[in-house]
């Protein structure tokens, strides 16, 4: 072969392989909770087109009637009011957070959005917060309503992950409850979600409040709601009040001195003590309903079969743009913020924690280029 071939080879070779592997270091790379699309005429197929160590997105963030049912693969979730909300759970029965924290798919009390219904008879008490800072939705369920594992301590969930691609990947959340006009949705990039143990906590900061990073900090995935999601929501309860901010997770006073908790890592064992106590945020203007008078589209929802694939090609956003092809992919190892713990009860002490045509163009591109290259060396050797 002559070196001009040989050069050709080379330059090809590291162009190709840059292009299949993009990864959070690389200076195209977006973080999941910088990118911002409106809704609901801007909302991509996918919210991660990259394919990184975990793979790709498992679902699809471009739902509407299309796309909904009991084996929707949506990850658009809302975050709205008492009776509106959704929360982040497995596409498939049986499953730990843990283990799915990547893939996991929305489950909401709402019809119209593409997405699961919560089984009717799931959630036994929920209280809706909402202060200068967020909204934040904290209660009881029976977790395996929603594919968890009845005895999964559970985890974190939220946009951030060690890769930065967020968990799930590519999980988007949009709220109306932040300004005087329903039918406006803001999108939320700070935010966290705690399932497990029969509890959760889903907290939505305010782009435009203080702290949004801070009040929805993901560092502490190991101390569960108690501690980032203080609260007084009680089983049995369906409450809307309004409160005050809480103390950012993880700080506290002691003597009149602020204070910064350090999580320890994992591979120190369990956390058997925390040198504090968190203060949990006043509330006033409660107002207590009926779970029957709440969640009316969930009456007899069934189960999930678990035998979806991504997909939802064929549908067109609600004012959106319409994109093609169904998402695969293969799944890499979980990695990211949620740590599984099999000790946790109840909201006071919850647990520790592709898009196919751009795969399909890559794979015409790279099939392309090495025609091309072989060309190139059939006329230079």
């Amino acid at each position: 072969m002559s070196p001009v071939a040989l050069s050709l080879l080379v330059a090809i070779a590291a162009a190709t392989k840059g292009a299949l592997a993009q990864d959070a270091s690389s200076s195209a790379f977006t973080p999941l909770a910088s990118k911002h699309f409106n809704y609901p005429d801007q909302i991509p197929y996918q919210a991660d087109p990259d394919d990184g160590v975990r793979g790709r997105q498992s679902g699809y963030n471009l739902c509407n009637s299309t796309t909904e049912g009991q084996d929707s693969r949506c990850q658009t979730a809302f975050v709205n009011h008492l009776d509106d909300f959704c929360l982040w759970a497995p596409p498939n029965p049986d499953s730990t957070i843990g283990d799915t924290e990547g893939e996991e798919v929305a489950w909401c009390t709402k019809k119209g959005r593409g997405t699961r219904l919560i089984p009717e008879g799931a959630l036994t008490g929920v209280q809706f917060m909402k202060t200068p800072g967020y909204l934040q939705v904290v209660g009881f369920i029976d977790q395996t309503k929603i594919n968890i594992q009845k005895d999964d301590g559970g985890g974190e969930l939220d946009p951030h992950g060690a890769d930065l691609r967020g968990n799930p990947l590519g999980g988007l959340v949009y709220s109306n409850g932040f300004g005087n006009d329903n039918n406006t949705y803001k999108q939320v990039n700070e935010w966290h979600n705690f399932m497990g143990s029969n509890s959760f906590c889903f907290k939505a900061c305010n782009n435009d409040g203080p702290n949004p990073a801070d009040l929805c900090q993901h560092v502490y995935d190991r101390i569960g709601v108690a501690y980032n999601c203080p609260t007084a929501a009680k089983d049995g309860v369906f409450e809307y009040c309004e409160g005050e901010n809480q103390d950012p997770p993880g700080i506290y006073t002691e003597n009149g001195q602020v204070m910064t908790y350090s999580q320890p890592p994992e591979s120190l064992g369990p956390i058997t003590s925390i040198p504090y106590e968190p203060r949990v945020p006043a509330s006033s203007n409660c107002v207590q309903l009926a779970s029957s008078a709440l969640f009316t589209d969930l009456a007899a929802v069934g189960g999930s079969s678990g035998s979806s694939t991504a997909s939802g090609s064929q549908a067109t956003a609600t004012g959106g743009a319409a994109s093609s092809g169904a998402a695969s992919g293969s799944r890499g190892a979980a990695s990211g913020t949620a740590t599984r713990s099999g000790s946790s009860a109840g909201p006071s002490a919850t647990g520790g924690s592709e898009n196919n045509n751009g795969a399909g163009a890559m794979g015409i591109s790279v099939v392309s280029i090495v025609a091309g290259v072989a060309f190139a060396v059939a006329l230079l050797a």
